[in-house]
């Protein structure tokens, strides 16, 4: 990627820090890589009321469930949270769901731990018209879930992915997680990062997280040499 593209998405950076929220719309990066949930997202309504958002990790899927369920006041939370009582009443960290027509949103269905209380959510959300957007790194086909109702259900669920970013996406998210946390790094080293680094946004993520933290354990800025201390397992082996 050339200097004026870099120094481009510096200057859209630095606008993008003025949010408040790390899980903003607008700190949200769009590309081809993430157009079809996206598209599925912008829809207002889905077959059954039901969407299964997946993908690798560090490919947005929380980022964009967090705004999604700001959009529409859904009800949010994790899906190793919910539970359900004796009585069949559905629980989220011990607390009762309440009735209603609010959407759902579950993240992280792949620490799912009661398939009984998801299996009921889904009734009782369909019953009413109730939307549920649910994510995890995988499709539900490929999930091997005990209940035969729930897996029926979840099967017959619209699914769309997210892929591993994009070159430009990849360079933007770089950036973008080095200004969250406010590492001012010379440009000729994110230029090699990128270079080097796996193709994926969870690598990404990590690498950015491992600078911060052996940037403030050293006291030193972030350089190449301190780079490659601390991500030759990341690397690549050829630039």
């Amino acid at each position: 990627m050339g200097e004026s593209a870099m120094t481009g998405i510096q200057a859209q950076l630095a606008l993008d820090l003025q949010q408040d929220r790390p899980f903003s719309a607008e700190r949200f990066i769009a590309g081809s890589s993430n157009a079809a949930v996206r598209a599925w997202l912008a829809r207002p309504r889905w077959p059954e009321s039901r969407l299964w958002v997946w993908g690798p990790s560090g490919t947005g899927k929380s980022h964009l469930l967090h705004v999604w369920a700001r959009q529409n006041r859904a009800v949010h939370f994790e899906a190793a949270a919910l539970a359900c009582d004796s009585d069949g009443a559905l629980l989220v960290e011990g607390q009762m769901l309440k009735p209603g027509t609010t959407p759902f949103v579950i993240d992280h269905l792949e620490g799912l731990t009661s398939e009984v209380a998801l299996l009921h959510l889904l009734n009782r959300a369909h019953a009413v018209g109730r939307r549920v957007l649910m994510a995890a790194r995988h499709p539900p086909a490929r999930k091997d879930f005990h209940l035969p109702d729930l897996a029926s259900r979840l099967r017959a669920t619209v699914t769309a992915g997210l892929e591993e970013p994009e070159d430009e996406l990849r360079a933007t998210l770089l950036l973008s997680l080095l200004a969250e946390r406010q590492l001012v790094v010379p440009q000729s080293v994110t230029d090699w990062l990128w270079r080097r680094l796996p193709r994926t946004g969870d690598a990404l993520v990590q690498a950015v997280q491992r600078l911060d933290e052996a940037a403030m354990e050293r006291g030193s800025a972030i350089s190449r040499s301190l780079a490659t201390d601390v991500l030759c397992d990341l690397f690549d082996e050829e630039e």
